[in-house]
């Protein structure tokens, strides 16, 4: 496996939601690189975990801002991925 396709993907994002709509949907969310594309996406989680992707969704999320004592500043953006999987496919994150 290439390392280029580690360094694209993240860490999947773990809440509520995303369990629920990957129990139901077969839609997974993954934090992924600021500057990687849909495309470069779904190449990435097909080769890291040999599934079949069907639809990506991106999100950027914008930074929050945060403050410590008198000094404030922002936190990095990042950028979430929806990744729908063709029916019948499933990702062991555990």
């Amino acid at each position: 496996m290439d390392t280029r396709y580690l360094e694209i993907i993240k860490a999947p994002v773990i809440t509520e939601k995303s369990g629920n709509q990957s129990m139901n949907d077969s839609k997974y969310t993954f934090s992924v690189d600021v500057k990687a594309n849909k495309t470069e996406i779904k190449l990435a989680i097909e080769k890291i975990f040999n599934v079949k992707v069907k639809e990506v969704r991106t999100i950027n999320v914008k930074p929050k801002k945060r403050r410590v004592g008198r000094y404030s500043g922002l936190q990095n953006r990042t950028k979430k991925a929806i990744i729908t999987l063709q029916p019948g496919q499933t990702l062991d994150l555990g």
